[in-house]
């Protein structure tokens, strides 16, 4: 574990250095967009933090290389440098995208090869989905299936990026119980070593996104742009995807060798991205049926986005992200405390995670909707906000 935990320490000390450089080289060279009519930051802030967390990203996966600790994924590199060669790819593209508002074509095309990079020549693919010993038909609907998976991610993670910090804390939290569950579920499959793939991507992330928020934390300093939501939604996917869909099904659906855990072993991989991705997930799909049903087109901006409801609900920026984070931690450690439940076969099993879930999602609720007693401000749904592109939460700040 300490490995893990000097791996964490290493990302963010050097992913907060580089952020605070790229801040002050951003600043010097005027490297960031002009204020536009729909901006509600009225002073140019540079969105190149991506920049600054890939290379934190490299970092460490370079350290890892020499260390005999993590010689076990290094043995076949290929997976390793498939997903660095995809996320630089991305980050790229990102920061063309931040610069200059790349045609959305562009960027998804982007995307479909970053993900197809992984997929094919990292042969880093869902071979199976560990419920009731199911394995995947053929090569092609697992390469299929893994690139849509790994777009999807991208896109979802990349669409919650409207508040100062909001992504880079629920990436945090996530991929701190995504590691913790990896780590366990490694151990629970008898493996002789518990340092893989999954676990040390999950664990690179929390060091990045601990590097980042201190600029990030509203008010922001610096955003992360396309590029740094892009590359946590790909990173995330690709440590799902490495235990997931390695996982065997013989393995995870026998009860003598994974205990009772194995319909949540099968689908806690699934659910953890769900996570993170459900809220923007369900707001665009609320935006693009209010819309169409009001005979305006899906992309028209309006003022009924998850985070305008809150905000008008009388929610500062602020509390909307730590509610935003609630959430997350909620759900994320109700399911994690049902997976230990069961594996550990405590009395209950899933008694305690049920608990905790129902208890904090009505503490949520609570606190989501507290400030409606004292009265938010009424707005016109369709009322077109400045802050508000239509298509990119990134536009709302």
């Amino acid at each position: 574990m300490k490995q893990y935990v000097f791996t964490i320490l290493f990302t963010a000390a050097v992913t907060f250095a580089l952020s605070w450089g790229v801040w002050r080289l951003s600043l010097k060279y005027k490297l960031y967009p002009g204020i536009r009519e729909r901006d509600v930051h009225t002073t140019p802030t540079p969105r190149l933090g991506g920049v600054a967390m890939f290379l934190g990203v490299v970092a460490a996966f370079l350290v890892s290389s020499q260390h005999p600790f993590f010689s076990l994924f290094w043995v076949n590199p290929g997976p390793v440098w498939a997903i660095l060669g995809a996320t630089a790819l991305i980050v790229v593209v990102g920061v063309a995208d931040d610069l200059w508002d790349l045609d959305w074509m562009i960027k998804l095309g982007a995307q479909f090869l970053a993900a197809g990079v992984i997929a094919w020549f990292g042969e880093l693919q869902i071979y199976s989905l560990p419920i009731g010993g199911l394995a995947v038909g053929s090569s092609w609907v697992s390469f299929t299936l893994t690139v849509l998976s790994i777009v999807i991610v991208m896109n979802a993670v990349n669409f919650i990026d409207g508040l100062d910090g909001l992504v880079a804390g629920v990436a945090l939290i996530a991929n701190g119980v995504f590691f913790a569950y990896s780590y366990m579920l490694v151990r629970d499959t008898g493996a002789s070593t518990y340092f893989n793939l999954a676990s040390f991507i999950a664990a690179v992330l929390i060091g990045a996104c601990i590097g980042f928020l201190p600029m990030n934390w509203s008010p922001a300093r610096l955003f992360m742009g396309d590029s740094g939501a892009l590359m946590l939604g790909l990173l995330m996917a690709c440590s799902a995807i490495a235990i997931t869909g390695s996982l065997d099904p013989a393995i995870v659906g026998d009860n003598d060798e994974f205990g009772r855990s194995q319909l949540l072993g099968a689908f806690i991989p699934i659910l953890l991205p769900i996570v993170v991705v459900l809220l923007p997930l369900l707001d665009f799909g609320l935006a693009v049926v209010r819309r169409m049903r009001a005979g305006k087109s899906p992309f028209s901006p309006d003022r009924k986005h998850l985070h305008h409801r809150m905000l008008d609900m009388g929610h500062t920026d602020r509390d909307a992200v730590l509610i935003f984070y609630a959430w997350t931690a909620v759900v994320s450690f109700a399911v994690l405390l049902m997976y230990v439940g069961t594996s550990a076969e405590w009395p209950g099993d899933y008694l305690l995670g049920v608990l905790f879930g129902v208890v904090g999602i009505a503490a949520c609720l609570f606190l989501t909707f507290l400030p409606s007693r004292r009265g938010g401000r009424p707005v016109d749904p369709f009322e077109p906000d400045p802050r508000d592109s239509g298509t990119h939460l990134e536009d709302a700040r």
